[in-house]
């Protein structure tokens, strides 16, 4: 038994996204449905709609940054109740029993996680549709709790901006006293600031803009740098014990290498391929300095970002757009012309 749903899909990579009605599973017993009030939209929902990354399946519905009330639960949910202000984020399953799952990190599940949309139910085999639609059914593994006080709307980007930059702000055991950078300022750049300032870091930006400093210190940097210019960048060798990098192209990453400190590391959180050019590893090993990479956090980790968000009042910089303006939204995305994530508002979806 299915219900059907209105959502907003596109069906080809060059397609706007128009309106689109599909089938829904219905509540398994471990389930929750939730009616979406909020979703986030991401720079990985153009990627994906637009197949840059290879692997899309169409008729696609984006959006896995959101927020809603929970409009039933199976049997054996206990830890939700109609009513309930909740999240779902970038996955919807995974396998449960891998190592990577043991250890509460379910985005690296050995098997693949199930991500939120263009992806296939690891049970009945049915497409996985996302957030930019009515309601969502998900296990409840992977529904989160949203803290009362935080403003929904807002509240939506940290299910995926938010949790990309906590997610190594944890691993990398950033507190008082560490010294920590973020390359972009964006919707994954503005939360980095954020989230580093409210653990207690010094936080810099590194921004290729001069104009961004005034808006960089409101989010919680204490510093700004220039990265075109090499004095600025000269001064401030040897310092940052974490550099996010935010960007979501190809760019020259070594500039920032000497910034960091020994056993520093640079993380990669929104760029996926080669880099060009190509990484020299001189000051790596002359500084047992590292490149990693990071990709969303696990869902006991996201339910901690929230927490922690609920506590200090952090929620995302947002504009607030309906359903019917999505395909403006991409565009204006793309030149970067949004501070700092769209969010829609579901309930505009059912407007004429």
């Amino acid at each position: 038994m299915t219900m059907t749903i209105l959502g907003y899909a596109t069906h080809a990579p060059a397609d706007d996204l128009g309106p689109f009605r599909f089938e829904r599973r219905d509540q398994r017993s471990n389930d929750v449905v939730i009616d979406i009030l909020y979703c986030g939209v991401c720079h990985s929902d153009i990627h994906n709609a637009r197949n840059d990354w290879g692997g899309a399946v169409y008729p696609m519905v984006p959006g896995h940054e959101i927020i809603g009330r929970v409009a039933s639960v199976g049997v054996n949910v206990t830890r939700f109740k109609v009513g309930d202000k909740v999240g779902v984020g970038c996955m919807v399953d995974s396998c449960q029993h891998c190592a990577a799952c043991q250890k509460n990190l379910e985005q690296y599940c050995a098997e693949g996680s199930t991500f939120t949309y263009n992806a296939i139910d690891r049970h009945d085999h049915m497409p996985t549709y996302g957030g930019y639609s009515e309601r969502i059914v998900v296990s409840d593994k992977f529904v989160l709790k949203v803290p009362d006080g935080l403003d929904l709307a807002g509240a939506a980007p940290l299910l995926c901006a938010g949790i990309t930059t906590w997610s190594p702000l944890r691993h990398w055991k950033v507190g008082k006293g560490s010294k920590v950078a973020v390359v972009g300022l964006g919707g994954l750049g503005h939360m980095g600031l954020k989230l580093a300032n409210a653990l207690g870091a010094e936080v810099t930006l590194f921004t290729r803009s001069p104009g961004k400093e005034q808006d960089a210190r409101r989010l919680g940097a204490h510093h700004v740098v220039l990265s075109t210019d090499a004095a600025q960048m000269h001064a401030i060798n040897g310092r940052f014990d974490l550099i996010i990098d935010t960007v979501p192209y190809i760019h020259d990453i070594n500039p920032y290498i000497p910034t960091l400190s020994i056993d520093g590391t640079l993380v990669l959180v929104g760029y996926l391929g080669g880099l060009e050019p190509m990484l020299n590893s001189a000051p790596m090993i002359l500084g047992r300095k590292s490149v990693a990479g990071s990709l969303i956090g696990g869902i006991a980790e996201t339910q901690e970002m929230l927490d922690f968000c609920g506590q200090h009042g952090i929620t995302s910089d947002i504009e607030l757009i309906k359903m019917q303006d999505i395909n403006v939204a991409y565009q204006r995305m793309l030149k970067s012309d949004v501070k700092y994530r769209f969010v829609i508002d579901m309930a505009s979806l059912s407007a004429k």
